[in-house]
């Protein structure tokens, strides 16, 4: 069993127990060779604590009594303060004294030290680091020496600072950060020239000059720009104002009272002279002379067939209840059942098979049905089947073809017109959404009216005329079914097409945006009959200002319409 060493007794009264002194540098004082108690140099003890008062006696002193020195002497200093602390240690480490280069003079006058060196160093007498020692590692390089450099990574951008010239001498060479050039790049199998660029063409990116405008440019063009819209404001007055000057003379005109002639033309004959006041004359007055038209003999005119007499609807029969209308049907089917049973008669026609039914099966067939019931069951199913593709044939072929409809509806509507021509004059608001032009066109096509549709941008005038049946129905579609008051961009516009973009343009506003509709209506101003159509087809006509309008009725005699068009509101 090894046993414990004891704990050495000193006069400084350390007992057995207790624990050992220790030296600055945290490691156990050395004991000396050949002394039993292990007592400390304390002459060595007394010159190192006068030397650390006497640098501490210094430093306090330095600032007020301290003579100024260069910087070298300052460097050479320090130098030496650093060796006597080295000096220091290496005695506390326990070095025998006989080892031991004898001790320095006692008269040792420490030199002045930096206070900032002082404080920047380490606890239990470990040197600063070297990247710390700003100050020291200046001086030590301007003498020609080189500084120690740390072998890890400092906090100074986290790199190490290195020669250029490396331990063998030879020099280290320099690390390229450049691109490779074209040649290189040409020479990369993955290298595809389609691909265009500086890379491609091998020539550098040419910057384009920074150019300036001159002054006043943009000044200028907005000027233009004004000057342009003033122009287009001007003209859109001027026509407004013609506008306005042309509708005021066409309402004057029109209540313009023409002044009777002098003569009525039923007169002429009678009179000799220009005006009535030859009547006061009787030589002037030509009744029982010669040449006179008034004479002895009696005319009698062609009678004329009243045209209102074709234009009566015809009586309707008399209508009658469904007892009455069995009855007939019943007398008519009974007289024609003996027509043919006189035929068979004479045997002009084959008698008809038996009308066999499931209903009657065994009461027509008898016997045969009770021998053979499955024959019998097919037979009648085939005369079944027979009989209704007979009724289906018959009905298909009273059918009428696509063409002979239309050939029927077309003899309809002329009867219709013959029977007299009836005309309805409608004001609508505003026609600009395309969906209502089309319609307003193609019912008047397909009801085969004649009339005009007067486009006018503050109102519209639908004129039509034709047979009282097709009148009827295209005064319920304009006055009820047409909804006036939508209005949507086309699908046509949408897909792109040009042309009806153009014509959409006249249902947007002047921002872009789609008009206004919910105002809109359609007023039927006046209805009747007319003695013959005014106009030989259907068409329609755009027109700028109210002359062009009254010029387009004029033709047709109808000019008054566009009169009562504008007086109503």
């Amino acid at each position: 069993m090894v046993e414990k060493r004891p704990y050495p007794d000193d006069d400084n009264g350390f007992q057995n127990g207790s624990k050992r002194p220790r030296s600055n540098n945290a490691s156990p004082a050395a004991a000396t060779n050949g002394s039993a108690t292990n007592k400390p140099d304390m002459a060595k003890v007394i010159a190192e604590a006068r030397a650390r008062a006497e640098a501490a006696k210094a430093r306090l002193m330095a600032p007020s009594q301290a003579p100024t020195q260069s910087p070298a002497e300052a460097a050479r200093a320090r130098i030496e303060a650093m060796k006597a602390r080295v000096a220091a240690a290496t005695a506390k480490a326990g070095v025998p004294s006989q080892q031991r280069a004898p001790a320095p003079a006692p008269t040792y006058q420490p030199p002045e030290l930096d206070d900032g060196l002082s404080r920047a160093r380490g606890g239990l007498g470990i040197g600063l680091h070297p990247a710390l020692m700003g100050d020291v590692g200046q001086d030590a390089r301007s003498k020609g020496k080189q500084a120690m450099a740390p072998k890890f990574a400092t906090t100074m951008a986290n790199r190490r600072t290195e020669s250029p010239v490396h331990r063998g001498g030879r020099e280290k060479k320099e690390l390229d950060l450049s691109g490779p050039n074209i040649e290189e790049i040409k020479k990369n199998p993955y290298f595809d020239a389609s691909l265009g660029g500086q890379t491609a063409t091998g020539r550098n990116r040419i910057s384009r000059k920074l150019v300036m405008n001159e002054k006043g440019k943009y000044i200028a063009q907005a000027a233009a720009l004004r000057k342009v819209a003033a122009l287009e404001r001007m003209k859109r007055e001027l026509a407004e104002k013609a506008r306005k000057a042309n509708l005021d003379e066409d309402n004057e005109k029109a209540f313009i009272v023409e002044q009777p002639p002098d003569v009525e033309w039923w007169d002429e004959m009678l009179i000799d002279g220009k005006d009535y006041s030859v009547l006061s004359s009787p030589d002037k007055v030509k009744i029982d002379t010669e040449d006179s038209i008034v004479t002895m003999y009696i005319q009698h005119p062609v009678l004329i067939q009243p045209p209102q007499e074709k234009l009566v609807p015809t009586p309707k029969p008399m209508y009658l209840t469904k007892t009455e209308m069995a009855k007939l049907r019943r007398q008519r089917r009974a007289a024609d059942h003996k027509e043919v049973q006189a035929k068979i008669r004479l045997g002009l026609e084959p008698p008809p098979p038996p009308k066999v039914k499931k209903s009657n099966l065994m009461r027509v067939l008898g016997e045969q049905a009770v021998k053979d019931p499955t024959a019998v069951e097919a037979l009648v199913n085939r005369q079944i089947a027979e009989r209704a593709a007979a009724h289906e044939q018959a009905n298909n072929e009273r059918m009428l073809t696509k063409e002979q409809r239309h050939e029927k509806l077309a003899t309809q509507q002329r009867a219709d017109a013959a029977k007299g021509i009836h005309m309805c004059v409608f004001k609508i608001d505003s026609l600009a959404y395309g969906k209502h032009r089309y319609q307003v066109d193609v019912n008047a096509k397909q009801n085969v009216l004649t009339g005009i549709t007067i486009l006018h941008p503050k109102m519209n005038l639908v004129i039509v005329e034709g047979g009282e049946h097709s009148i009827k129905n295209y005064k319920k579609l304009v006055l009820n079914r047409i909804k006036w008051t939508e209005n949507a961009m086309p699908n046509s516009v949408r897909e792109g097409n040009k042309e009806a973009e153009a014509a959409w343009l006249q249902s947007v506003d002047e921002d872009g945006q789609l008009k206004d509709m919910s105002f809109n209506k359609c007023t039927l101003i006046w209805e009747g009959e007319e003695r013959g159509r005014a106009f030989r087809k259907w068409g329609s006509r755009v027109c700028e200002n109210d002359t062009e309008a009254k010029e387009a009725l004029t033709r047709a005699k109808m000019e008054s319409f566009w009169a009562l068009a504008k007086s109503l509101p």
